[in-house]
């Protein structure tokens, strides 16, 4: 006879370790699946977080063990595991691993999502470095020097609005000669003296020793490659959540997201999803790290007969 958990919290990125951290506090018999022998997240990569309440300037590798830290004391249970299906068993769920079965009332769901990424040479060996993925987390790094936005849909035409509030300079590179974003939005950068949008051209290498020196953008069109010397590229060419082994009957049809709100609840009966994983407005570290906290007041209440 399998014990059954009362909560398995897949991924130990902020929404997962605060998630066990409200576990723990709500006496509920949890444990804390990982794919990766640390965990933390997408802020592991991240070289400074500015943008966490108390701890400006704090190291994104070291915030992601002060959370894990926190999780370890409040004697959070972790196991490591890639999560290749869900199954629901009657009024339980199994949650299987390569190599293991868990049975528990509650699962929650907090893989998160990953940046699409160029896939050019330079782009991993700079992140961190003057390559970044999220304008409004990074930009203040930024203020008054050059930047990069690569991308033409709301994202990217939203962060080029947004840096050149804080830059010198932005560029707006997309390989079409028309823009994916809305009408609104795509008037607005068109209409903004400190952006510039280079039509047609793809990224073809990020340079660079140890901090981004410039960017090498080839011409679709012309095919003469050029460069163009920047202090910081945002790559925003969109996000795809971490969602391998969920149930297809809760994904978002139109991205793949787990459609889910604020409590965390699917349509699924005691499978809950927080973080970047579910559908949201604004994926920070401090709305995953709420998340956490929302999904187990919800699934306390799901456990009492609520």
């Amino acid at each position: 006879m399998k014990d059954i958990y009362d909560v398995v919290i897949i991924g130990a990125g902020p929404a997962g370790l605060s998630a066990a951290v409200y576990a723990e506090r709500a006496k509920l018999k949890a444990l804390l699946l990982e794919k990766e022998y640390m965990g933390g997240g997408q802020i592991v990569t991240t070289t400074e977080v500015d943008n966490y309440l108390g701890l400006p300037g704090m190291n994104g590798f070291d915030l992601a063990m002060k959370f894990r830290e926190h999780a370890v004391s409040m004697g959070a249970e972790f196991a490591e595991g890639k999560v290749q299906s869900l199954a629901r068993q009657e009024e339980d769920w199994c949650v299987k691993t390569e190599d293991k079965e868990y049975l528990t009332k509650c699962v929650i769901i907090a893989t998160g999502a990953s940046h699409r990424m160029l896939g050019i040479p330079g782009e991993e060996r700079l992140r961190g470095n003057g390559v970044s993925y999220c304008a409004t987390c990074d930009g203040a790094f930024f203020r008054d020097r050059t930047v990069a936005v690569i991308g033409g849909g709301d994202v990217a035409v939203g962060d080029a609005i947004f840096l050149s509030r804080l830059c010198k300079k932005v560029y707006l590179i997309h390989r079409r000669d028309s823009l994916r974003a809305a009408k609104v939005l795509a008037d607005r950068v068109l209409e903004n003296e400190k952006v510039e949008v280079l039509w047609n051209m793809v990224p073809e290498s990020i340079e660079g020793e140890e901090q981004v020196s410039h960017l090498k953008l080839r011409d679709v069109e012309k095919d003469i490659q050029t460069e163009l010397p920047v202090d910081g590229i945002f790559v925003a060419i969109g996000m795809e959540p971490n969602v391998m082994g969920v149930p297809e009957q809760v994904l978002d049809k139109e991205q793949g997201y787990i459609e889910a709100g604020e409590d965390g609840r699917t349509a699924l009966p005691g499978l809950y999803a927080a973080g970047d994983v579910r559908t949201k407005q604004v994926r920070q570290i401090a709305t995953a790290v709420s998340d956490g906290a929302n999904v187990i007041a919800a699934v306390e209440r799901y456990l009492n007969g609520m």
